[in-house]
């Protein structure tokens, strides 16, 4: 049977497959040198071509089966350490798809029936093309899982919540004000409005270059969602464009404090907690300052 060929073939072969194979993927400008040095890469050749040795044992070609689980297990690991190395997708694939040639080589030699030699090769090449379209399945899921943990870590940063005094917090703005970030927005500050007990919080849009219907939004639920936690909000950075265009929308914020600037925003909220700030009194001049004044 084909299975059984193989799975010889695999086994009495292993040793000369992966000599051949390890020095394909030293000389492939996929080996990626100044990513992973070579014990590294003979190490995961090794490991590969023997989990798949392995597997053909069972006499199982479908690489979804169970008998191949190992093999993917181990392809996993591998497209996710590649991934976060800096790895392209393809010359991770190419990391499977390079067993080919020395497999086919010792199907050539050792065949004795040259009608099966184009059945096994396609055996093998289904094979390893299941097993490389895998890696970058896996390759790919990693990726996008670091870009969303990097734009989450992002979001998170952008979004710092300052104690401007004892009971006043203000959240500076920058950027666009979309739904995900709403989010960010709304947790950091309720948290943080738990965790200090404030009871004012200035939300600065200085840097939010543009105030849509949708923003307004935004900004209504955050402003909602601190009152609910017992802490009132005001909106600062109001300039006369984004003025202009909040009466043009029609956005309804007489409900909300608004103030031009965070200073004068940060005015009103410490007149509402009952302080002010005025100019230090002016020193007197002593004896030695009229002295020098007078040199």
């Amino acid at each position: 049977m084909r299975q059984t060929r193989l799975a010889d073939l695999f086994r009495e072969q292993h040793d000369v497959i992966l000599a051949d194979w390890i020095k394909a993927l030293s000389d492939s400008t996929a080996a990626r040198r100044d990513l992973i040095g070579d014990a590294d890469l003979q190490r995961q050749a090794r490991d590969f071509l023997g989990a798949v040795t392995r597997a053909m044992t069972s006499g199982e070609l479908d690489v979804n089966a169970i008998a191949w689980d190992p093999v993917r297990e181990l392809l996993a690991r591998l497209s996710r350490s590649r991934a976060l190395q800096g790895f392209k997708p393809s010359e991770t694939a190419t990391f499977v798809f390079s067993l080919k040639e020395p497999v086919f080589t010792q199907i050539r030699r050792t065949s004795t029936q040259s009608d099966t030699v184009g059945d096994d090769m396609w055996a093998v090449t289904t094979l390893l093309d299941g097993l490389g379209l895998y890696t970058t399945e896996v390759f790919q899921k990693t990726r996008e899982e670091v870009i969303a943990r990097q734009q989450q870590e992002m979001l998170e940063l952008s979004t710092p919540v300052v104690t401007l005094w004892q009971g006043v917090l203000a959240l500076p703005l920058i950027g666009t004000l979309d739904s995900a970030r709403t989010q960010v927005v709304m947790e950091n500050l309720l948290q943080r409005i738990v965790d200090t007990g404030s009871m004012i919080a200035i939300l600065d849009i200085t840097g939010v270059p543009t105030v849509d219907t949708l923003v307004a939004q935004h900004l209504l639920k955050t402003v909602a969602a601190a009152r609910l936690m017992g802490a009132d909000c005001i909106i600062s950075g109001i300039r006369p464009q984004i003025a202009q265009t909040i009466v043009h929308l029609g956005v309804d914020l007489n409900s909300v404090t608004t103030k031009a600037t965070l200073a004068d925003a940060f005015a009103v909220a410490l007149s509402r907690a009952g302080l002010s700030v005025a100019p230090a009194a002016a020193k007197p001049a002593g004896p030695s300052d009229s002295a020098v004044a007078a040199h």
